[in-house]
């Protein structure tokens, strides 16, 4: 570790060390965390499973909230980045975290754990990338001297790495489902209707309204078990989980909003959706019924055109296919139109957060407009959820996605989200009935399926 130069007392410095942990599976290094560092974990993999990250401890937490509360966490990013120590074999420290649906903040007690903005630096980090993993510590401190704690770190390091080596993991069942609540169907669909009367009389386009099930569960759910089913069931997904304090925030999202590496950008404009067959005949008809609907391919407009339209600013090229295509997940297809380009030299991977966040898919156009319908209709906290969640790292490289097809794990309970972009087209049963498939992922992974399928 290369030695600090020009340091002074009370400046808070980054130091990292990285080895090499082949073999180390990911799963278990996140459990072998949970005695001493449950509340403070995090998980991440790409769809691609070319990528997977498991933070332990927090060795940094920044926190924002309002209107600059992006700019707040790019800041205090940016002033930790400046004061990295570290040699140039170790791997870029990450910071991990989200943003609330709202910039105005949480509105109940549900999302009492997670602030507007909350991102976390960890004392531990495992990146897995294709097929190097390496280990890295990861300690904030004024101190000038700092071998003490270093040499803690490294003992704790090791001890969990053994535990997640030779510790036999433990077997996970599904959590048992003793109740499903549906909340606020009368309100949800009164909703639906309202938003039809506003663009009736001009004043939006497109507003996506959204509502929450609960569960209630025989016992506390472990969101190591929340984990190991979402990436069971949800395979073709990406999956995320945030732990803090005693609440954790997880999902298995079909959607990424941004990724950045070495200058070049990918997005992806993600709406209109449909079921999937019960045979491949009906999963086919069901995907080109889709790929023809007027009512979902003018919503998946809305998302690509908005995503061009404010991402253009900050790139020097930008590519945009003409025409949709078929995702599919294990529960729904969705139309997809993947967006690259390359980034302005000035624009960091927070400012296409920003810029993008929220999507014509999860919010609605004109964005100004949807978003106050939504906070008068709604009914709700979304909180993280259809939310930016995910990670840059210190070379401004990182990735983040949408935060549906997600739950809130609160102990001995689970709030699920969805909701549907609606448009004048839009029947409010049908829209009802579109966030039960949505559901599906999450009740299958909680274990609900039963209430569901």
């Amino acid at each position: 570790m290369s030695e600090l130069v020009g340091s002074k007392q009370g400046t808070l410095h980054l130091y990292t060390e990285t080895i090499e942990c082949e073999g180390i599976s990911p799963l278990a290094l996140y459990e072998a965390g949970e005695k001493l560092y449950k509340g403070q974990r995090f998980f991440w993999q790409n769809r691609e499973k070319t990528r997977t990250i498991v933070g332990i401890g927090h060795a940094r937490i920044i926190r924002a909230e309002g209107s600059r509360r992006v700019d707040d966490v790019r800041e205090e990013w940016n002033e930790l980045k400046n004061n990295i120590i570290k040699e140039q074999a170790d791997q870029a420290p990450i910071l991990f975290g989200g943003f609330s649906f709202d910039e105005t903040g949480v509105s109940s007690e549900e999302w009492d754990a997670f602030s507007p903005g909350l991102f976390v630096v960890p004392v531990f980090q495992l990146e897995i990338v294709n097929e190097s993993s390496q280990l890295s510590i990861n300690c904030v401190t004024p101190q000038i001297d700092y071998s003490k704690r270093f040499d803690h770190l490294r003992k704790e390091r090791d001890r969990l790495l053994h535990i997640a080596q030779v510790q036999e993991r433990p077997l996970f069942e599904k959590p048992v489902v003793i109740e499903k609540i549906e909340r606020n169907v009368p309100e949800y669909l009164q909703a639906v209707r309202s938003v039809k009367r506003n663009i009736t009389q001009g004043r939006v386009d497109k507003v996506v309204i959204s509502r929450s099930i609960e569960l209630d569960f025989e016992d506390t759910v472990s969101s190591g078990s929340a984990l190991y089913y979402a990436l069971q069931e949800q395979p073709e997904s990406y999956t995320f989980v945030f732990e803090n304090e005693s609440d954790t925030f997880f999902g298995a999202t079909p959607e990424r909003l941004i990724r950045k590496e070495a200058g070049k950008i990918f997005s992806a404009g993600v709406a209109g959706s449909v079921r999937r067959g019960k045979d491949l005949g009906e999963d086919q008809r069901l995907g080109q019924a889709l790929l023809s609907d007027e009512k979902n391919r003018e919503e998946h407009a809305y998302v690509v055109s908005m995503i061009q339209e404010v991402i253009s600013p900050l790139c020097t090229s930008l590519e945009v296919p003409k025409h949709p295509k078929l995702l599919k997940i294990r529960d729904i297809q969705h139309l997809f139109t993947p967006i690259h380009g390359e980034a302005n030299a000035s624009a960091d991977l927070l400012s296409f957060v920003s810029a993008l966040h929220p999507t014509p898919a999860l919010g609605g156009t004109p964005r100004k407009e949807a978003v106050e319908l939504i906070r008068e209709l709604e009914q709700m906290d979304r909180g993280y959820y259809a939310a930016p969640i995910g990670f840059v790292d210190a070379d401004d490289n990182g990735e983040f996605v949408v935060g549906i097809r997600s739950a809130l794990l609160k102990g001995g309970k689970a709030l699920l989200y969805a909701g549907g972009g609606i448009v004048s087209e839009s029947d409010p049963l049908a829209e009802l009935e579109e966030t039960n498939v949505k559901f599906r992922p999450m009740l299958r992974v909680l274990g609900g399926h039963r209430h569901e399928l």
